[in-house]
């Protein structure tokens, strides 16, 4: 008899959650990078003045907002209610539920399912739980090939890249970069192709078409799940999901838990909070809903399959759940100061930027993406900006709370601040030490900031951060100068 103890958290070794870097690290090498830079800048920009001008629109955009996160708590509260409700309809309508504990298992299944097709190729819809679980990697190795669908996963795909943006994985190319690309990777193209957009989009559209039409299985994610009816739903801009969801004899759906809604009435909600918050339109162009196989009419073979690989830990954390409420609409990222000097893969996870800061460590354990809740100025323009109002700066200094206990007795600067917590606890300790500090007076030489080359371990914190002078007096000895005592 096996006794698990504990929630487990999403497997190492797969999958596409842990980075090989920490975020210092890897931003210092982004930030070199002014093209990128310049890239970002440009995209973000763009995007916030959509956004702004279309809920700008919208009278009741607050209370909107107040019923989305509302309707998230209620869900996740009983989550497991509405996963069932959601299998028995899915079940119900021709389909089949499969359950994957974590990104291994939730690769086992749809390999096993598409190699039962017979077939040796995919087609897919952009999806982030696929990439999350390294869904195209463990495809590749059982000999099956997934092609990318959507124009900036296509372009990330034949670039050999990965994706640095939520909505736009592609954000960080430019026109002429992805021209590149283009002229390299597809054997068909034009070799006069342009950096025109029209062009770009034409020759994608050539190169997708005969996969499109090839293609017996394909894959998908879900943005949201209707547990009432066992609908599924995905909203996109292209026109290549619904071209995924109707013409293959099989489709697969890979869905992360917490995509739920109870009802149609709840969907309604955040089919308004989700496009403008995303793409700033007010209307996604599709919007695709089906329940089950209908006989005759698109695939004839449906697979859910329901991926935890993490969530159920993080539903456990009562600060840290908040952050299952996300939609993936990436306004936080277009706001982010740090995103957008830094990119997405600075941050070593599919998810980038605030909200990746906020969920990639509770999949893995915090100490697996230590660095992330850091990556973070705590402006708490995320926070403005999140359809749902996810508190993101709560959550990353919750999650700093839990990294600095894990290390408790383990770094230097832990020990420093058990000295500085002891010092400030005795009257007698504190005013030494402010004595003591007061000698930085003559490393400063009359600027306002201690030189940034001071001697280890003091050089990790100024390295990084402004140190200022001490003062000529503490407040202590002006009230007493003032006021006597």
């Amino acid at each position: 008899m096996t006794v698990f103890l504990g929630l487990p958290t999403a497997p190492r070794g797969v999958g596409n959650l842990r980075g090989d870097q920490p975020f210092p690290d890897a931003a210092r090498t982004a930030l070199r990078d002014g093209q990128l830079r310049a890239n970002l800048g440009h995209a973000t920009s763009t995007i916030r003045a959509k956004r702004a001008a279309v809920v700008g629109e919208v009278p009741d955009w607050a209370q909107l907002r107040a019923a989305g996160a509302a309707l998230k708590r209620a869900t996740m509260a009983r989550l497991d209610e509405h996963l069932l409700a959601l299998e028995e309809q899915v079940t119900a309508r021709g389909g089949t539920v499969h359950w994957a504990r974590d990104a291994n298992e939730a690769n086992e299944i749809v390999t096993r399912l598409v190699r039962a097709t017979g077939s040796d190729e995919v087609v897919k819809v952009k999806s982030m739980a696929t990439q999350e679980i390294g869904l195209n990697e463990a495809l590749e190795a059982a000999g099956i090939a997934a092609h990318e669908t959507d124009l900036a996963e296509l372009i990330v795909q034949l670039g050999h890249d990965k994706p640095s943006h939520i909505l736009v994985p592609a954000i960080h190319k430019n026109r002429a970069e992805i021209r590149e690309i283009f002229l390299r990777e597809m054997p068909a193209v034009d070799p006069e192709l342009t950096d025109e957009p029209r062009q770009l989009a034409m020759a994608a559209r050539a190169h997708l078409r005969e996969r499109f039409l090839r293609a017996r299985v394909a894959i998908s994610g879900a943005n949201f799940a209707v547990a009432k009816t066992g609908t599924l739903a995905v909203v996109e801009s292209e026109g290549n999901g619904r071209m995924c969801l109707t013409l293959p004899e099989t489709l697969i759906t890979v869905m992360g838990i917490e995509k739920l809604v109870p009802t149609w009435r709840d969907l309604e909600v955040f089919l308004q909070l989700l496009p403008r918050s995303s793409t700033g339109e007010r209307m996604n162009p599709y919007t695709s809903l089906w329940a089950g196989v209908t006989p005759g009419d698109g695939p004839q073979e449906f697979h859910l399959v329901l991926l935890d690989n993490g969530r159920t830990a993080t539903l456990a954390d009562e600060i840290g759940r908040e952050a299952l409420h996300c939609i993936r609409c990436s306004a936080c990222l277009n706001v982010c100061p740090v995103y957008e000097r830094t990119g997405g893969h600075a941050y070593g996870s599919v998810y980038p930027g605030p909200i990746g800061a906020v969920l990639s460590p509770q999949l893995t354990g915090v100490e697996d993406n230590a660095s992330l809740p850091y990556a973070s100025s705590l402006c708490g323009a995320c926070y403005e900006v999140c359809p749902v109002a996810i508190d993101i700066p709560s959550i990353l200094v919750h999650l700093r709370a839990e990294h600095v206990e894990a290390q408790e007795r383990t770094t230097v600067e832990a020990l420093g601040f058990r000295w500085l917590a002891k010092a400030m606890s005795n009257p007698r300790l504190w005013h030494a030490a402010q004595k003591a500090a007061g000698l930085g007076r003559f490393l400063a030489r009359g600027k306002p900031t201690m030189p940034a080359a001071l001697p280890p371990p003091a050089s990790k914190w100024t390295r990084t951060r402004d140190l200022p002078t001490p003062p000529k007096e503490t407040f202590t000895q002006a009230w007493l100068r003032e006021h006597g005592g």
